[in-house]
C-alpha cells in the first residue's frame, strides 16, 4: 500500500555537514551558528534583528513580556489558531479575548476585532477597559495562518485607532508577504516557527523579528535568565565571572546544532516554497476537475501564500449535509478512510474556544464563533512538502473521490 504522509521535512547532506562542524567546534549550545541563523532568516524577511528560541510559543511568550503584556491585560486573538497562540498569552497572565475569522482565508477578521473593541470595551482615563472584568485592552495578536498572511495593514489601522500594541502570529508563516513586504516587516514585532510542519525545520525552534534593536537586546537577555552578557559574549572576554541579571527571565535558548539545521535549511527556503506553491497550484486544478466537495484555499490578489499546509473545506451544500455537527461527522469518517489506505491528512487546526480550558474557564458555546467552528469541523489538510511527485497529488485526489464515492454507497 502507497504512503504519502502529510508533510516530509526537506535534508540533505549539508544539515549533517554543518552540524558536524558545531559538534568538533565543542560549542553546541547557543553561539555562533545561532547568531548567524538569526541573521540569515533576518535578512530574507529584510527585518533588522531576528532572536531565536525554543519554539515560536516561547517567542510568542518572549516578545509579549518584553513589550509589557501582563495579569490584569486583555488581548484580541483570532479563535481559530493552534492551541499555542492564546495559551502563550495566559502564561503572561493577561486574557485572550477570541474573535471570529474570515472562512475564505482563515485569518481574523478586522470587522470583528472592531465590532468587540466597540461592544466589550470603554474608555476611562485614557485606556480601553473591559466592561465586565475591568481589565485593560493591551492590542491584538493575529495569525498569518496556514502561510497566508492576515489583513496586517487593516489590523494596523485599527491598533494605531484605538492605542493598542500587536504581535504577529507568524509560526506558519516564514516568506510569506504582501506586495514585497514580508511577515514581520509591518511596523510589529512577529513570530515564526521551525516545527517540522513548517516549510523550514530545526526540529523544534522560533525566532522573533523586529526592527526595534533595544527590544531585541532585551528579549535577547530574557531569554537568558535574564543576563545581561550572553555565553558567547563571555567566551571572548573574561568567562571566568557570570553576568549581572536585573530581573528574572527564562531559558529560551536555541541549541547551536539546531542553529547549524538552520542554517542549512535557510538556504533551500525559497526553492522549499516554490515547490510547495507548484504543489498547490496542482491541487487547485486537480481539485476543480474532480472534487466539487471541496473548497480550494484561497490567495487574495497581491499576497504571496506560502502553503505551510494546504487546507481545503467540506462544501456542505454539495454534499447535501445538514450543519457544522454533521460535516463534521463526515469529515472525521473521511480522514479515517484515508489513513487506513495509506494517506495522511489533518483538520487544518482547531477551534480555541471549543477546547476544554478555555471552554470551561470562560463558558464557551460552539456558536459563539461560528465560522471557527465551521473550519474546526469542515477543514482538511492534504499531503504538501517539497518532493512530493505529481503522480503522487493526482493518487490522493482519486482517492479522495474514490472515497467519497464508496462513503456514498452507504
Amino acid at each position: 500500500m502507497k504512503k504519502i504522509p502529510v508533510t516530509k521535512p526537506c535534508f540533505t547532506e549539508k544539515e549533517l555537514l554543518l552540524v558536524k562542524e558545531a559538534m568538533d567546534s565543542g560549542w553546541v549550545a547557543q553561539g555562533p551558528k545561532v547568531a548567524e541563523f538569526e541573521k540569515k532568516i533576518a535578512l530574507h524577511e529584510k527585518v533588522a534583528e531576528g532572536v531565536a528560541t525554543t519554539s515560536c510559543t516561547t517567542a510568542l511568550h518572549l516578545a509579549m513580556k518584553a513589550q509589557g503584556m501582563k495579569e490584569g491585560m486583555d488581548v484580541i486573538a483570532p479563535a481559530f489558531t493552534f492551541v499555542a497562540t492564546e495559551n502563550a498569552i495566559v502564561e503572561t497572565g493577561a486574557v485572550p479575548v477570541m474573535v471570529d475569522i474570515k472562512r475564505e482565508t482563515f485569518n481574523i477578521d478586522p470587522e470583528q476585532i472592531e465590532m468587540t473593541i466597540q461592544t466589550k470595551y470603554c474608555r476611562k482615563s485614557g485606556k480601553l477597559v473591559n466592561k465586565e472584568s475591568g481589565n485593560i485592552l493591551w492590542g491584538i495578536v493575529p495569525v498569518h495562518e496556514f502561510g497566508l498572511c492576515c489583513e496586517i495593514e487593516e489590523i494596523n489601522r485599527i491598533a494605531e485607532k484605538y492605542e493598542l500594541q500587536v504581535i504577529e502570529d507568524a509560526a506558519c508563516a516564514l516568506g510569506a508577504k504582501i506586495g514585497e513586504t514580508h511577515q514581520g516587516g509591518f511596523g510589529n514585532t512577529s513570530c515564526i516557527s521551525f516545527h517540522p510542519r513548517k516549510s523550514i525545520t530545526t526540529g523544534e525552534g522560533g525566532m522573533i523579528l523586529t526592527d526595534d534593536p533595544e527590544l531585541a537586546k532585551r528579549m535577547r537577555e530574557l531569554r537568558t535568565h535574564g543576563s545581561t552578557v550572553s555565553a558567547d559574549a563571555r567566551d571572548k572576554g573574561k568567562g571566568f565571572l557570570l553576568p549581572e541579571f536585573h530581573e528574572a527571565g527564562y531559558n529560551y535558548r536555541m541549541t547551536d546544532i539546531q542553529g547549524a539545521i538552520g542554517l542549512a535549511q535557510a538556504e533551500k527556503l525559497d526553492v522549499i516554497i516554490s515547490e510547495k506553491r507548484r504543489g498547490a497550484s496542482l491541487y487547485d486544478r486537480l481539485i476543480s476537475d474532480n472534487l466539487p466537495e471541496f473548497i480550494t484555499p484561497r490567495e487574495p490578489a497581491g499576497y504571496f501564500h506560502t502553503y505551510q499546509s494546504y487546507v481545503c473545506m467540506l462544501d456542505l451544500a454539495t454534499l447535501k449535509l445538514q450543519g457544522t455537527a454533521e460535516g463534521g461527522i463526515f469529515r472525521n469518517e473521511l480522514l479515517q478512510r484515508l489513513e487506513d489506505k495509506g494517506i495522511a491528512t489533518r483538520q487544518g487546526t482547531h477551534a480555541v474556544h471549543m477546547l476544554d480550558y478555555y471552554k470551561n474557564r470562560f463558558d464557551y458555546e460552539p456558536e459563539d464563533f461560528p465560522v471557527a467552528y465551521a473550519c474546526d469541523h469542515l477543514s482538511i489538510t492534504l499531503p504538501l512538502y517539497a518532493g512530493i511527485t505529481e503522480e503522487d497529488q493526482k493518487y490522493v485526489v482519486d482517492m479522495i473521490r474514490k472515497t467519497i464515492d464508496e462513503m456514498g454507497e452507504k
